[in-house]
């Protein structure tokens, strides 16, 4: 089961102005085959899946530890999607002033015909994600070494996304999961080494880049935050310690365990756009809404 916490990991600057194609290259992160999608449910299934865990009980705590984390990074990336896409077209309550206008120019139209304005699990080409993406294998070293090229190719492609943007929101949510993917990649590296013997760290970082020449990313491991995997539970996963222990492969720093979620950042509050009847929902008018709150809360709104 999973303890939800109304809260982001981290906290998203406002945008600096809409972007409706930066929100598109943004959804890549999200539904793309590396995406946050991706390892959410790689990571989940193969938690569901693992078979022997009496035995190879640090190695499961693991992953599935990871998968927890996971979902808190598909929700910072909706967010930030969401944010560059508010105010990217004319508010407007009457269709006939062609408020979706705008759209027709831009790059992902299901932003505005198949959502409200807002994300979806598709990649930047608007193409679904989809389970074919998963693999569990049933072979612990298999599923492992999937685990470190999935997070590595995820890496490359965030990096390639920061190229794209120039938005400090979206800057912020790719600075941030740089780090928290590159603990992910060590983890994965480190089980690897306990599991077969071999040095897998000394391939890193891959791509050949630094997190620290990212300024959104180098401010965080200024922090600590790469030398931390959070054991997101308050009983569970205990034996992930036995595999997150030693120095870090880039910079030798020590690694360490820390009970909890991060601290975090609020939830953005994203405005109604009324062009989309987001406001008020498919089929209800406002004299329905008013009813609604009525019953709801025993005064109209």
């Amino acid at each position: 089961m999973i303890l939800r916490v109304d809260r982001l990991a981290i906290e998203l600057p406002a945008p600096e102005h809409p972007s409706p194609n930066s929100a598109a290259a943004v959804q890549e992160l999200m539904g793309g085959r590396f995406g946050e999608m991706s390892t959410l449910m790689n990571y989940t299934f193969q938690s569901f899946n693992f078979r022997g865990r009496d035995k190879f009980r640090p190695f499961y705590d693991l992953i599935a530890n990871i998968a927890t984390e996971e979902f808190g990074h598909i929700e910072l990336v909706s967010h930030t999607i969401n944010m560059l896409l508010t105010g990217t077209t004319g508010r407007s309550s009457d269709p006939t002033d062609t408020p979706l206008e705008a759209a027709t120019d831009v790059r992902n139209s299901y932003h505005y015909i198949a959502s409200g304005q807002t994300s979806l699990p598709i990649d930047s080409m608007g193409v679904p994600w989809n389970g074919s993406y998963v693999f569990s294998s049933g072979n612990l070293k298999l599923d492992l070494l999937h685990n470190f090229f999935l997070e590595c190719g995820a890496r490359a492609n965030k990096i390639r996304v920061y190229e794209m943007v120039d938005d400090a929101v979206a800057r912020e949510m790719v600075g941030y999961l740089l780090v928290r993917g590159g603990v992910h990649i060590v983890a994965y590296a480190k089980a690897l080494e306990a599991l077969s013997g071999v040095d897998v760290g000394k391939l890193l970082p891959i791509p050949d880049i630094s997190n620290k020449q990212f300024p959104e990313a180098r401010k965080h491991e200024e922090k600590g935050l790469h030398q931390i995997l959070y054991r997101f539970s308050p009983n569970d996963f205990r034996e992930i310690s036995r595999i997150w222990t030693g120095t870090h492969p880039e910079d030798g720093s020590a690694l360490r365990v820390l009970d909890g979620p991060p601290e975090g950042g609020p939830v953005p509050e994203h405005p109604a756009e009324p062009q989309l009847t987001a406001p008020i929902g498919p089929g209800l008018d406002q004299g329905m809404l008013q009813e609604m709150a009525t019953r709801l809360f025993g005064k109209a709104m």
